[in-house]
């Protein structure tokens, strides 16, 4: 997964992060772009990984940003028969 690097969790914890994607789900009224249900995740389209963590163009551009609810996101990073999937806090779970 993307959030595998203390760097890039360090990331999604820091101020810019924050008031970056605040500012964007509000923008969006917190509806998920996809299915118009509630949305509650601000997806980065181009994932964000320890080789991108440090561009702003990709980790605070608005362009690359999405807002999604909680089972698109899952669609989004798991296929159908994955084994895993997000909680609301974002934490990666193992499916029973």
């Amino acid at each position: 997964m993307q959030r595998s690097n203390p760097k890039v969790d360090k990331f999604y914890h820091s101020k810019a992060w924050k008031d970056t994607s605040e500012a964007y789900m509000s923008s969006k009224y917190y509806i998920c772009e996809r299915c118009d249900n509630s949305a509650t995740i601000c997806h980065h389209k181009e994932y964000i990984t320890i080789d991108n963590v440090d561009n702003p163009d990709i980790t605070l551009n608005w362009d690359n940003l999405e807002a999604l609810c909680i089972k698109c996101h899952n669609k989004e990073h798991f296929k159908k028969d994955d084994e895993y999937y997000f909680d609301e806090e974002g934490n990666i779970i193992l499916k029973m």
